[in-house]
This record gives C-alpha cells, structure tokens and sequence, in this order.
C-alpha cells in the first residue's frame, strides 16, 4: 500500500534524480569547444563564420553559455595557417573549423585521427586530399564544398558582355581551389567562345599590379573564389574603373565592394549549413559518415553603378532577375 508519507518520499527522489540527469546534460553540453580558423578576413568568409556561430545557437550551442569558441586567421600568410593549427590541436577542441582550402589542409596535416575536423569554403575538398570520398569521407574529417558554377560564371560574363572574347582570370598559383578553378575556366571557355588570359598573385600585394598587367589583353576580369584574390579586390575594382574593364567575381559578397556583377552562393548560408554539420558531431555522429555537402540555392547580384563607371550596362534583363541590385 502506497502511503502520502512513502509517495513523498518517492517524489522527492525521483525530483533528485531529475536535477541531478539535468545536471550532468548541463555539464555534458558545457564540454564543448570549437576551433575556428580562416586564411584571410573578407566578407565571404566573415559570413562563414558569422553563419556557423548563428546556425549553432539556434541548435542550442550558444557561445559564452554552453559553448567555448576559439576563432583566429592567418593574414593571408601560409606559415601562419600552420602555427594556427598547431595550436588548436594542442587545445584539444570537440572540433575545428578550417574555412578555406589553406586553413583546412593545414589542420587535417596536424590533426591525430580522434580529432573531428570540419572544412567549409572550400573548392574541390578531393583535389585538396581532405577526403577521398565525397559520399563517405571516412575517418575524421567532412565538411562542406562551395564548388562554383564556372560555366554559369562565363555564360554571365557574355550576356553581360556580348563583345568579351577574353577573360582575364586573377588567382594565386599557390591554392589548390584556385588551379581547380582555372583548369574548369579553360575547360569551359572554348565553348563560350572564350579565351582565357591568366594573371597570377602569390599575395594580396601583388594583386595590383597582376590586375594591371590585364589592361589590353582581357576584355573583362574574373575573380574566383580566390581568397588572395579577395582579399585585396578594391585593387582590381580601381583598374577595372581606370581601364574600362568591367569585373566579375565568383562570389555575390564582392558585387557590394564593386564587381559589376557575381552569381554564387551566400556564403552566410554556407555557414549555416556547416553549423548543422557541427552540430551532429556534438551530438555523437562520427565525421566520417557525414557526406560532404554543396550549397544549392545560386543568387545573382548585380551593381548597376559600378558598371557605368567601368564603361558598362548591365541588360535590363540581367538586372530584373538578380536577387539583389546594389545601389
């Protein structure tokens, strides 16, 4: 027989062992930390970051009460990506977060095999040797891919500029996303009926001058998603102004610095959809079976008044379909 007395009692303990499960849930989700590391800062991949740390407390992972956020970038300098590794491996995160191609290989180079890694912004993840498979990476490591749409890209550039024959191509030799990306821009040329005419730039310093040497030999400038290139693209705006040469970028965070016009993936979105990644890997899913994912949703924006001063018009057809007009 149940009485008041022994029901109270009943009722205290199973209160105890609810605070006390509440308790250690608590404690659980107080564990975790995340690593962040970026190349360079400039508004793609500061929405990246942006977009990660939004998605995560919107799943709960809030920064300051249930999670601890480390973040750094390397300046654009390559050595650094390193020293930055090195450093959060030894930090021993639940995960890091290497936006960009540089960021992440340097991490996965360092990282012992129980570490979870996250790679996001990155070009062709394969090519990288950050996983073998998109579909099973396998081991520690997934992420997400913001592959662009090279052949879109130059379809755009020849709507915008029927006249263009070639497209000069700003990138730095030395990331492995941007040799992809030129190799799939000399694919996709001759069938445009387009040349292109490359410009290389080991550094953010040296983009001026590489954006100069185009002047007279391109009929309009490209940037990819380079983030040297990127970094620095006010200087390839000012010679696209100076010279008449109309720029395009390949990502739509680079219309509002002054590119004429860019269709890609909003990169906060990007962002956002590595949160959910990291978000499984808090909650026990092992990297390794996590598909890498792709952006879906293409935007077009557009700077009409940036063109004009670059000796342009954008089609009126162009601009009634962009997501986004800058003005």
């Amino acid at each position: 027989m149940i009485t008041k007395r022994n029901f109270l009692k009943s009722a205290a303990l199973s209160a105890a062992i609810a605070v006390s499960v509440l308790s250690a849930s608590a404690s659980w989700a107080a564990e975790k930390s995340l690593a962040v590391t970026a190349i360079v800062e400039h508004p793609a991949l500061d929405a990246v970051h942006k977009g990660l740390v939004d998605e995560l407390a919107k799943l709960g992972f809030k920064e300051g009460e249930n999670l601890k956020v480390q973040h750094q970038t390397a300046q654009g300098d390559i050595p650094t990506t390193v020293q930055i590794a090195s450093k959060f491996v030894g930090a021993e995160p639940d995960v890091i977060v290497g936006i960009s191609t540089p960021s992440a290989q340097a991490i996965i180079a360092k990282a012992p095999k129980e570490q979870a890694v996250v790679f996001t912004a990155v070009t062709d993840p394969v090519g990288a040797k950050l996983v073998s498979n998109m579909e099973k990476p396998g081991a520690n490591v997934t992420g997400t891919s913001d592959m662009s749409p090279i052949k879109k890209h130059l379809e755009l550039i020849k709507e915008v500029v029927p006249s263009a024959k070639k497209v000069g191509v700003l990138y730095n030799p030395g990331e492995a996303n941007s040799i992809t990306l030129v190799e799939m821009l000399e694919r996709e040329a001759p069938g445009l009926g387009l040349e292109i005419v490359k410009a290389g730039a080991n550094n953010s310093g040296a983009v001026l001058s590489s954006a100069r040497s185009l002047v007279g030999k391109a009929d309009a400038i490209y940037v990819p998603t380079d983030n040297t290139i990127v970094s620095a693209f006010e200087a390839v705006v000012k010679v696209g102004t100076d010279g008449n040469l109309p720029v395009f970028a390949g990502d739509t965070a680079s219309v509002k610095r002054g590119a004429v016009a860019a269709l890609g993936f909003n990169y906060y979105d990007v962002g956002r959809q590595t949160g959910q990644i990291v978000a499984k890997i808090f909650n026990g899913t092992n990297p390794g079976d996590i598909a890498v994912e792709f952006p879906t949703i293409l935007e077009l924006h557009v700077n009409p008044a940036s063109a004009k001063k670059m000796g342009l018009t954008i089609p009126a057809s162009v601009v009634s379909s962009a997501k986004e007009v800058i003005k």
